[in-house]
């Protein structure tokens, strides 16, 4: 009997889900080990561009500044993880060379969505004022024209200012004003997508990345000019990276705050989770 060529077994193909997050030293225990996934790419940038990649389909999800929640309809929280801070988060500071209710004019670190709209919640709530907001790239010279500078990122630490004899840290200011934490980006999905069991690996790699955090102190954060202490204390002391009901209150009450302020055009939307 003639034996039967065996049939090829068809694999089912895996889908690779897109990943965008921000390249900081602050995101980095967020992302541990999600790079060598051969069913994920992770795709870096910085905070203000993200949107864009949800937007575009060229990402799945991303670690979202949560002002950008209310700017693409049909957004999707994924509670596995986030960038927050209950009290000072030490690189979210305004520098400014005059007393903080005396600013007229504020140049803008242009990286960060939320905390330009933090800025101008605290400033309205804490102090009254309306502050001309100016875009800040590092190399435009804008902050010599101007009272303030707002500085997000490793930048405050490796490449704090001079001459800035006052300052305000955004995390200890909303603290103060709502007794509530706050949280700067948090994982979310774009309208529509599956993404399968990746908010229980989002979950893990954030347990896995906060239990290596020597490691990410020695590859990520002194290379940067970081002292090994003050990264330790930042990502151990200063951020909080679970999502609970806390959080989701400061997000629905900043978002509240920012459209009061004209931080955020149009209707608000409702936190909905993935």
């Amino acid at each position: 009997m003639a034996v039967q060529p065996s049939t090829p077994v068809r694999r089912a193909a895996v889908r690779t889900v897109s990943i965008g997050s921000v390249s900081y030293l602050n995101a980095k225990p967020l992302i541990y080990g999600l790079d060598q996934a051969n069913d994920l790419r992770l795709i870096l940038d910085v905070p203000s561009r993200l949107l864009d990649g949800l937007r575009q389909h060229r990402m799945d999800v991303a670690l979202l500044p949560v002002i950008d929640y209310q700017r693409l309809e049909g957004l999707r929280v994924v509670p596995a993880g986030g960038i927050g801070c209950d009290g000072p988060t030490l690189t979210v500071r305004i520098f400014s060379r005059r007393p903080i209710p005396q600013i007229k004019t504020l140049a803008c670190d242009t990286d960060s969505h939320t905390s330009v709209a933090l800025a101008r919640v605290l400033l309205a709530e804490r102090s009254g004022i309306r502050p001309r907001f100016v875009d800040w790239s590092g190399a435009s010279g804008a902050e010599a024209s101007c009272d303030a500078l707002l500085l997000i990122g490793d930048k405050v630490v490796c490449e704090e200012p001079r001459g800035y004899e006052h300052q305000l840290d955004l995390g200890a200011a909303w603290k103060e004003l709502t007794g509530l934490p706050f949280v700067f980006a948090v994982w979310m999905a774009r309208p529509g997508v599956d993404l399968g069991d990746l908010p229980g690996r989002l979950g893990r790699a954030r347990e896995s990345g906060l239990s290596h955090v020597d490691e990410i102190i020695g590859r990520c954060a002194v290379p940067r000019g970081w002292p090994e202490n003050v990264a330790r204390q930042y990502l151990c002391g200063y951020l909080k990276y679970e999502i609970g009901e806390r959080q989701l209150e400061a997000m629905r009450l900043f978002h509240q705050l920012a459209g009061k302020h004209e931080a955020i055009e149009g209707r608000l939307r409702e936190l909905r989770m993935y």
